[in-house]
């Protein structure tokens, strides 16, 4: 997640001041992400963006698509 963040700003993930746990349960949507049963959306706000969390596997930084959850590399 951090990285389609930082995409949506134009700037690298190490370049971040946020740390997620502050604003979501990572554990949380870990244990959600596991569930393949049944459409779920999840949405939460870091500082200057709005973040949702798709069943289908999207992450979406106000509005835009910008990672995939599926995507091994966008682990949370």
């Amino acid at each position: 997640m951090l990285t389609a963040i930082a995409t949506a700003r134009g700037v690298e993930p190490s370049d971040l001041e946020l740390t997620l746990e502050n604003y979501v349960a990572c554990d949380a949507i870990t244990t959600l992400t596991k569930h393949s049963e049944g459409a779920w959306r999840l949405s939460f706000e870091v500082p200057d963006h709005e973040v949702t969390l798709t069943s289908d596997g999207d992450i979406v930084v106000d509005g835009t698509v910008e990672r995939r959850w599926t995507d091994d590399s966008a682990r949370f």
